[in-house]
């Protein structure tokens, strides 16, 4: 019979899966791999193990590399991951994850400095709201449950989504009119004001009662909110949501797609625009509303394409409020069922893309048919990205650099943007 406590002695080590050998109260042996959350490389805890999952009980030899988390509901919150951890490794281990990746499909390129955004610079948040008692209330799912861990502040948000959360939870609560209702406040940042997107809102029994919608707008109103929206249906709108991009002023359509912190966008646009210079025509594919679309237009004419209609269509009129950019034309196109053909292409020499985690397998194949000099892959998922490199690769191209980009601060994610190039064929 297993003991149901036993003391694990880190044999080989990741802060994300660790593996451990546990040594039974009997002396049996019981080693393999297990998911050992808020844990560190090199660390000896005390932990109940079973069905793959290290549950830690007590930390008897922290890593040197441990630090306070300086969020007070860490560890209950299930937002973040890696707050104990300082920032020097963690870092270099996010890092690391490009190049085991790239490692995979055997492709060695120069790793930059990572982009680390700080503490206090994101701009969207997905807020849960539940009903306790009479009292609403806002927070994250907590760790390992569907429980709601409220919070009444958080380290990675920008102070004005806090300085919010009281005005949010009044507006929440009319979308709590169903009891089945599991709403969940899509809350960003704009130059207007805060955007709101409600999902997970009971639809089965008619939705949101007239009454209820009232009190939404009416909540919206007094807290003086740009706009709030049900799944993308306007409730309420004084003004529209605007962002910039470059030099223009995009009227973002509701639930649209906005990198989270405002600050990574920059660095990634910038590295763009850098890496495109000298383009005589650039293709934008999946360019969502404009955010590398406007500022690649200093550079060259850009032709940009994307399945989101709305996001497309506010491209399309922000273009009237940048004048002295190159051309830039518009295609609503789904590029994975429709993707832009070797021959679309015969006329572009630089060609970014910016899928979403899935990838662009199927866009890749024809960037590797065209003519294009040069390639911007800008990616959420390492492993994907590596994926549709070896395409491309394999396809003549060379991935000549990789800017790493940790926008989500704290959570096992990270960004990157990688540069290509070939010669003329």
């Amino acid at each position: 019979m297993k003991p149901p406590l036993a003391r694990p002695e880190v044999a080989e080590v990741d802060p994300v899966e660790l593996v451990i050998e546990t040594i039974g109260a009997q002396g049996d042996g019981i080693s393999g791999r297990y998911f050992a959350p808020l844990t560190l490389p090199g660390e000896r805890v005390l932990a109940r193990v079973g069905d793959e999952r290290a549950e830690v009980l007590e930390i008897i030899r922290p890593s040197p590399d441990r630090v306070t988390p300086p969020c007070p509901h860490f560890g209950d919150c299930g937002g973040c991951a890696l707050q104990h951890w300082a920032p020097e490794p963690y870092l270099a281990w996010k890092v690391e994850q490009i190049r085991l990746a790239l490692g995979r499909v055997r492709i060695e390129t120069e790793i930059l400095a990572p982009f680390a955004a700080p503490p206090g610079s994101r701009r969207r948040l997905a807020l849960h709201a539940r009903r306790e008692g009479r009292v609403v209330v806002l927070g994250f799912k907590a760790r390992r449950s569907w429980r709601l861990a409220a919070i009444d502040s958080c380290t990675i948000a920008d102070p004005r989504l806090i300085a919010a959360l009281p005005a949010l939870k009044t507006i929440a609560a009319p979308f709590l009119e169903h009891p089945k209702s599991a709403p969940t406040l899509h809350v960003t940042i704009t130059l207007t004001g805060l955007d709101i997107d409600v999902t997970g809102v009971e639809r089965r029994s008619g939705g949101l009662s007239a009454d209820a919608r009232m009190r939404a707008a009416r909540a919206a109103a007094e807290t003086d909110v740009a706009r709030v929206t049900m799944a993308s249906e306007v409730i309420y709108e004084s003004r529209p949501a605007r962002v910039r991009f470059g030099e223009a002023t995009v009227d973002l359509p509701p639930g649209a797609f906005l990198q989270a912190v405002p600050q990574a966008e920059a660095a990634m646009t910038a590295f763009a625009v850098e890496a495109a210079a000298g383009a005589k025509r650039i293709a934008d594919l999946y360019c969502g509303a404009g955010a590398f679309t406007f500022p690649l237009a200093g550079v060259a004419p850009v032709l940009a394409a994307d399945a989101a209609a709305g996001a497309v269509a506010a491209l399309a009129s922000a273009t009237a409020s940048a004048p002295g950019l190159k051309t830039i034309s518009v295609q609503v196109r789904d590029l994975d069922r429709r993707p832009l053909l070797a021959q679309d292409l015969k006329s572009i020499d630089v060609v970014l893309f910016d899928p979403p985690r899935a990838g662009a397998t199927v866009q890749c194949g024809e960037i590797g048919r065209s003519k294009a000099a040069r390639v911007i892959g800008v990616s959420c998922n390492p492993a994907t990205f590596a994926r549709d490199a070896a395409m491309l690769v394999e396809a003549g191209f060379t991935l000549d650099r990789v800017l790493p980009v940790d926008q989500f601060l704290w959570s096992p994610h990270i960004e990157l943007v990688g540069v290509f190039s070939r010669g003329s064929r």
